[in-house]
């Protein structure tokens, strides 16, 4: 479905034909995140008995794709057009979607087994950890709405071209792959995800304060790595909490209502 709305935008020519291709495909993908964080969480629930295994490898792993698509999309879109990022876009929601057949295959609950959506969502907001996790994550990562909004028009009309943003935004996703990878498991097993937490929203009042009084180019390039620290950070330590606090029967759920919360 993301990667046939993708092609509508070809011939897309106004507002409102944009705007429902971007709500449909934004439909057809909200659910993918959501499930891939859940399956990753509860493979990685090992880790906190000792065995090698961490989520941040694997979400580490998409934001390096992130990454090389940002800076490859970001130096072909002056040369040419959007026509081609487009079809890129097309092309590799397909291999997505094809690559979905790779999964392991869960055996399916049977209907004596299934428990009432609602029913899964009041248990989870029950849980004094998950209420905590809903409420901070929506604090901080609510922050970074006005920034993914409009960071890209603002630095537009500051005088600077696609190729230095999408650099800027490369630079920005890099310090979250090595958070991801290297330093978010070792300052989670030091500190702890609740004081991780407090790190994270910390190095948020710093980037935000500046970063809504600069267009300048160097302060940009010193204050985007903290990104690695506001959302990298912040979400492997809620990732930490839900796989210890949440059962993995409604572990999607749970992924679903931390997914909405910053909305």
């Amino acid at each position: 479905m993301a990667a046939v709305a993708a092609a509508s935008l070809a011939p897309a020519n106004s507002f409102r034909v944009v705007l429902a291709v971007a709500m449909v495909q934004a439909a057809a993908l909200a659910p993918v995140t959501s499930l891939a964080d859940a399956l990753a969480v509860n493979a990685a629930r090992p880790v906190i008995a000792g065995k090698p295994f961490e989520y941040g490898w694997i979400r580490g792993a998409a934001s390096a794709a992130f990454l090389s698509g940002t800076l490859f999309a970001g130096q072909l879109v002056n040369p040419t057009d959007l026509i081609p990022i487009i079809w890129m876009n097309v092309a590799l929601l397909a291999v997505a979607a094809a690559s979905t057949a790779l999964l392991f295959r869960a055996n399916p609950r049977s209907a004596h087994d299934r428990t009432p959506v609602m029913a899964n969502m009041r248990a989870l907001l029950r849980m004094p950890s998950f209420r905590s996790v809903i409420v901070v994550s929506a604090l901080i990562y609510g922050s970074h709405a006005l920034y993914d909004a409009f960071a890209v028009i603002r630095w537009s009309h500051a005088g600077l071209d696609m190729s230095t943003i999408s650099v800027l935004w490369a630079e920005a996703v890099a310090a979250e792959v090595v958070v991801f990878f290297v330093l978010g498991p070792w300052i989670l097993d030091r500190l702890g995800a609740h004081a991780a937490a407090l790190l994270a929203a910390t190095a948020g009042v710093v980037r935000w304060s500046v970063m809504g009084f600069t267009d300048s180019l160097l302060l940009l390039s010193f204050l985007q790595p903290l990104h690695g620290f506001t959302f990298a950070l912040l979400h492997l330590a809620c990732m930490r909490i839900m796989a210890v606090a949440v059962p993995p029967g409604v572990a999607a759920t749970a992924q679903a209502i931390y997914a909405l919360t910053p909305v």
